[in-house]
């Protein structure tokens, strides 16, 4: 079940990369309409010209791709393998997201999307990490 867990989310991150710069700014779809929501709350507390809504977004993708990495990997490795292994395949995928997104009307490649990728995926994969480190044996550490 959980190498299903990141396979799915796997596919709603490329979902995700696949909508264009139309259907994220203009869409009628629940990710439009959230991200409306969420960028009309951002030029409230931090005006025009500031854009964390897709970082954020990115982080919290990418970390729960690294929770469920680690999970999924834990199973058959050590934590400490899982967790390094969790960290360099999200971050891999975050590059395969970014070259994606280079074939997708309205986005574009950015390098600092991958290193915030990447460091959403280190957080998440180091939760899963820790609490995986609390229900195993400690042989298993």
């Amino acid at each position: 079940m959980s190498w299903v867990l990141v396979v799915l989310w796997a596919v709603v991150i490329f979902l995700m990369s696949a909508n264009t710069g139309a259907d994220l700014a203009d869409g009628d779809g629940l990710v439009a309409r959230v991200r409306a929501l969420l960028m009309s709350a951002q030029v409230a507390w931090f005006g025009v010209g500031v854009d964390l809504v897709s970082p954020f977004a990115h982080f919290c993708e990418y970390a729960l791709f690294g929770f469920l990495l680690q999970n999924a990997l834990g199973c058959s490795l050590t934590p400490r393998r899982a967790l390094l292994l969790a960290v360099v395949a999200a971050s891999a995928y975050g590059v395969t997201d970014e070259f994606h997104q280079l074939f997708v009307p309205g986005r574009a490649c950015d390098p600092v999307d991958w290193l915030v990728d990447t460091a959403g995926a280190t957080l998440g994969a180091f939760l899963a990490h820790a609490a995986l480190r609390r229900f195993q044996p400690p042989a298993r550490r």
